[in-house]
This record gives C-alpha cells, structure tokens and sequence, in this order.
C-alpha cells in the first residue's frame, strides 16, 4: 500500500469488508476478543497502509478485527475549544464503537483523546459520563494494547537496517508509551535501534500548534530533524503518523537521506512500502 491520497479508498473497501451491526451487539466475551480499530483521520486519507499493518497486528494478537463506520476523534475540536463539535463526535464514535471488547488506534493522539478527554467532555451527564468512561476502560493505543493487554513479546517480521524512534508526546505522557514499541522493535530480525538524542521531546507538531505557532514548531522539528540524523539510523519510527508527517517532511526539506514510516508497518512486515513522503512505485 503507498502513501499517496487516491490509496485511502482501499482502506474504506477494508471498513466495508469487516462491517457489523455493532450498535446492537453486546461485546464477545469469547477466546477471541472483538477489537473495533479506529483507524485516524490520517490513516484513512494519508497512509492507509498504517491500517492494514494494525489489523495484521491485531488479528497476529488472537483477536478479531472490526472496523466501524467512524470519523474523527474530535481533538482538533476539543484543543481549539469547541467542545459542541467535540461532544458530537464523541457522541458519534461512542455508538459506533458501543459492541466492541476492546477500542485500538494507532495513534497515541487519538487514543489519548478517547480515552483521557471523552470523560471530561460528559461531566455532569451521569448516562453519557457512564458511557464515556466505559468506552476510555477499553480504549488503548496499538502497541501499548499489544503488550499491555495482549502479552504479546515478539512479533515474526524482519527489517534490515537501523531505526531510531521518536516517543510521540500523547503517547507518552498521557498513555504511558515507552519501552513496549521498543520490546516489540527488538524481536525484529534484522533491526537494530539506535536512540536519537532526547526522543521524549515534542516534534513540533502538536496538531493546531503548527499552525497556530508555525515559527516555533519549525525551530522544534528542526532541532529534531538534527537529533535523527544525528542517530545515523536510516529510518525514523514513530507511533503517530502526524508526528511523521512533520518531520519527514523537515528532512525531505533538508535533503537528510532518512526514512519515515509508522511503527506498525515495521512490526507488521510491512516496511518495503515507499516510505512516507516518498512517491508511489509504479
């Protein structure tokens, strides 16, 4: 799957081939957990192959994929202060996900955003709230619902070369994301990490931070850009595709000859894609 726009129409045929009724279905309870992902905003229109790479995983982990009819977690909403719009899309993702074990993004962002943020959004409305916080229970960031919650170790992948990776803030310091990408990164055959200079600081893109305060998120990124290619690791890893996108882009602009793809892909297999930014083979 490349990285280009015209590719998420692939993604939707995928929704379309895993849709259930799940508004009306209670959670499996079987040996094989029914796993709703909610595959992002960015996913779906940038890089669908991201969601492909987190079903594999999912299904790899003995569960069973689902993937409802969604759309934005709302947190462009919520962090510019429009909680109207924020609450509906709360409301919406909340009766589509309703019939499932578990919620599973690969994003720490959204994850974050459902899990920390739908809560506060129903304060005060004791149904909605019970919904909410039931929904947050079971929502986990991919690779942190991989280890955390599945017991997975190690996955069957190979990737040849050294990665460094950067510990997406949401990720981080709200989900508690650190040493399980990197756990699973060490099983992969043929890889090897080699930690960039303080991987735990912002990227610089903070969603409508970039475009709020464009100058101080490009001084960010390229302080960022300095400490990756200071690694002198070939690809850059990252479990937010935002975060990605920012700084692929910064070192496309600055001519570094380093990869960026989404950690999910690497973990699935799934690293001899164009990497993102690079063009769709032919």
């Amino acid at each position: 799957m490349s990285p280009s726009v015209s590719s998420a129409f692939h993604l939707s045929a995928y929704v379309e081939s895993f849709q259930v009724a799940l508004s009306q279905a209670a959670p499996s309870h079987g040996p094989r957990p029914r796993v709703g992902l909610f595959a992002t905003c960015l996913v779906d229109l940038i890089r669908p192959s991201v969601g492909f790479a987190a079903a594999k995983l999912i299904e790899d982990a003995g569960c069973e994929v689902v993937v409802p009819s969604q759309t934005c977690c709302g947190q462009p909403a919520f962090n510019s202060g429009d909680r109207r719009t924020a609450r509906d899309l709360a409301l919406q993702i909340m009766d589509a996900f309703r019939g499932v074990d578990y919620l599973v993004a690969p994003s720490g962002s959204c994850a974050g955003q459902i899990k920390k943020h739908f809560p506060e959004l129903f304060a005060g409305e004791p149904e909605l709230a019970r919904r909410a916080d039931a929904l947050a229970a079971r929502t986990f960031e991919l690779i942190s619902f991989l280890v955390d919650v599945r017991g997975v170790t190690s996955v069957k992948a190979r990737f040849d070369g050294a990665v460094t990776y950067h510990d997406s803030c949401a990720g981080l310091r709200e989900l508690g994301i650190k040493g399980q990408p990197r756990r699973l990164l060490d099983s992969v055959e043929g890889l090897t990490v080699s930690e960039m200079k303080d991987p735990d600081v912002c990227c610089g893109f903070g969603g409508t931070f970039a475009v709020k305060y464009g100058e101080i998120s490009g001084a960010i990124v390229a302080k960022k850009a300095d400490n990756i290619s200071a690694s002198n690791a070939g690809t850059l890893l990252a479990g937010d595709l935002g975060c990605l996108m920012n700084m692929a882009g910064k070192l496309q602009r600055l001519g570094r000859p380093v990869k960026a793809r989404h950690v999910a892909e690497v973990l699935a297999g799934m690293g001899d894609e164009p990497a993102i930014g690079e063009p769709e083979r032919r």
